[in-house]
C-alpha cells in the first residue's frame, strides 16, 4: 500500500480495500468509531476531567442510557477512555481519556471548527436543495 502526502487531498486509493477485508482499512475501522455523533460528543465531554455516567448523560443531553453504555464500553475497547470503579456503596464509576483518546481531540477540534464556520452555508444549501 503506497501512502500519499498532501496537505489538501485525502487520497482514499492509497486505503481502498474490498469491504470484505473488515478491519484491514485504517480509514474505514477507526473512522467507523470516531465518527459516530456519541462518541464525539463524549469525548469532547471528557477533555476537561474525569466525570462519572450520570454526569456524561446530563451533559450530552438526549443521549439514552442504554447507548451512552455501549458508546463507552466501545470507547474503552478501543483504549480511547478509561473505566474506573471506586470502592464505595455503591460503587462509584468514573470515565476519562487515555492518552490514545485525548490525541484524538485535536483532530476533533478541527472538525469541530471547520463545522462552526461553515454550518449557516450548510443549512443554506440545505434549504435551497429541498426547495426544489
Amino acid at each position: 500500500m503506497t501512502r500519499l502526502h498532501s496537505g489538501n487531498r485525502l487520497f482514499a486509493e492509497a486505503y481502498r480495500i474490498a469491504p470484505d477485508d473488515d478491519g484491514k482499512c485504517p480509514i474505514r475501522d477507526v473512522l467507523d468509531r470516531v465518527g459516530q455523533k456519541w462518541t464525539l460528543l463524549i469525548l469532547i465531554n471528557l477533555e476537561a476531567a474525569p466525570q462519572r455516567f450520570s454526569a456524561l448523560q446530563r451533559q450530552v443531553g438526549d443521549i439514552s442510557k442504554r447507548m451512552l453504555t455501549q458508546t463507552l464500553r466501545d470507547l474503552e475497547r478501543d483504549g480511547m477512555i478509561a473505566r474506573t470503579v471506586y470502592p464505595t456503596k455503591p460503587p462509584a464509576v468514573e470515565y476519562a481519556l487515555t492518552d490514545l483518546g485525548r490525541s484524538a481531540l485535536h483532530p476533533i477540534a478541527a472538525l469541530s471548527t471547520w463545522a462552526e464556520e461553515n454550518h449557516a452555508s450548510i443549512r443554506a444549501a440545505r434549504a435551497t436543495f429541498d426547495a426544489a
